[in-house]
């Protein structure tokens, strides 16, 4: 894949208190690579990637890892507007950043607003099974009450990391198919390169469209 080229971007935030695992995820996803003890974001970092979600069809991905300390807060919520996507981790072990996970999202859909982002949620450290605080069932009720997808990822062993990211990507390429995401002039949520082509794609028969999901009640 030549990575000078590519028909759409897409900005996605790290959320997430402090420690969780954010920017383990993210060196694990775009590097392989896993450290035991990795500093703490201040401010915010930056990664790319690029994932070829159809054949022929290239996304550059850039992530903004943001810091869960509130001292940052104030930095972090200026990258919100500008995101179409958001992974909502959350520490298996940590309770308390279970518990704050409903805070991070409606924070995001409050300031958003009227642009739509679209969540994963990720329950990360799943290689520590033994110590977990909370439960699989707990963790698939709240993304059933916040509308969202739920993933259990270790970015140590590297177990279903991909599949987290990816399926955000394919999640927001799709919502740019069926047009529950459009792209507007002065937001660097999504950027095209190729307009025409997606509004072939949406507008094909053949392709099935899913139906319109809200991303704040």
């Amino acid at each position: 894949m030549d990575l000078t080229l590519w028909q759409y971007q897409f900005r996605i935030i790290m959320l997430g208190d402090s420690t969780v695992g954010k920017s383990s995820l993210l060196k694990r996803y775009t590097e392989d690579l896993f450290l035991e003890s990795i500093n703490q974001t201040v401010g915010v970092d930056f990664y790319v990637h690029f994932l070829e979600v159809e054949p022929g069809v290239r996304v550059k991905l850039q992530f903004w890892d943001t810091a869960g300390q509130e001292r940052f807060r104030s930095v972090t919520r200026s990258y919100y507007r500008n995101s179409v996507g958001g992974l909502l981790v959350f520490d298996m072990t940590n309770r308390a950043s279970f518990d704050h996970v409903k805070e991070w999202h409606a924070e995001v859909c409050e300031r958003v607003r009227p642009q739509k982002v679209l969540f994963v949620l990720v329950g990360q450290k799943s290689d520590r099974g033994d110590d977990r605080a909370v439960s699989r069932e707990e963790a698939e009720k709240l993304a059933g009450q916040l509308g969202v997808p739920y993933v259990e990822a270790s970015a140590k062993t590297g177990h279903n990391v991909k599949d987290a990211f990816e399926l955000l990507t394919r999640r927001i390429y799709q919502g740019l198919l069926s047009g529950e995401v459009e792209p507007q002039d002065g937001w660097d949520g999504v950027k095209c390169a190729a307009r025409r082509p997606l509004r072939l794609q949406r507008d094909d028969p053949a392709r099935p469209s899913a139906a319109p999901r809200k991303c704040c009640p």
